[in-house]
């Protein structure tokens, strides 16, 4: 009966009448321009999506016990169907979904609810402040002495290869002989 009443509830939010089907996880994440939703469901034969305006909607039969999927969601703002772009295998989906007025929306659906098989993608995932093209920074040209020049410099620290500016090493309590063991 639990499990039955949890089918219900997902197939509600979703605006599906039909309970024999329930639906695939999603992820998502944003940019100003643009939604990414994947749609994560394994093995999956006959897949059909469709856009419509705020509307998006995924069917599909597959995971690992050969189910009926869907989902249908209102989303918070519209989409451009004609520039949104779709790309998949049999394990999962991946929608480029781009929106008609660019800006950054507080949640992806219209409806304020949390759903259950949906979760934010953190690996795609911008905020409003990050740059669209921000550089790594292994890419950036990095300089440790001008760095340390504009911060005061290193205050007699050295990091080259243990030599004084007069070219000679100064001894060192490691390099001392040590007594033989008995």
């Amino acid at each position: 009966k639990r499990k039955r009443a949890i089918n219900m509830a997902a197939s509600t939010k979703t605006g599906s009448g039909d309970i024999s089907s329930r639906p695939p996880h999603l992820e998502w994440a944003q940019r100003k321009d643009k939604v990414f939703i994947t749609v994560l469901l394994e093995n999956c034969k006959d897949a059909k999506h469709e856009l419509k305006g705020h509307t998006f909607t995924f069917k599909g039969k597959g995971g690992t016990e050969n189910l009926d999927h869907e989902v249908t969601l209102e989303l918070f703002g519209e989409m451009d169907s004609e520039t949104s772009s779709c790309k998949g295998n049999d394990r999962k989906f991946f929608f480029t979904l781009m929106k008609k007025e660019q800006g950054f929306w507080p949640r992806l659906t219209k409806e304020k609810q949390k759903l259950h098989f949906l979760k934010t993608d953190f690996n795609l995932w911008k905020d409003e402040d990050d740059t669209e093209d921000e550089e790594a920074p292994e890419k950036e040209d990095f300089n440790l002495d001008a760095m340390m020049s504009q911060m005061g410099g290193l205050n007699g620290a050295q990091f080259g290869g243990g030599e004084e500016e007069g070219g000679e090493e100064e001894p060192d309590s490691d390099d001392e002989e040590l007594p033989d063991l008995q």
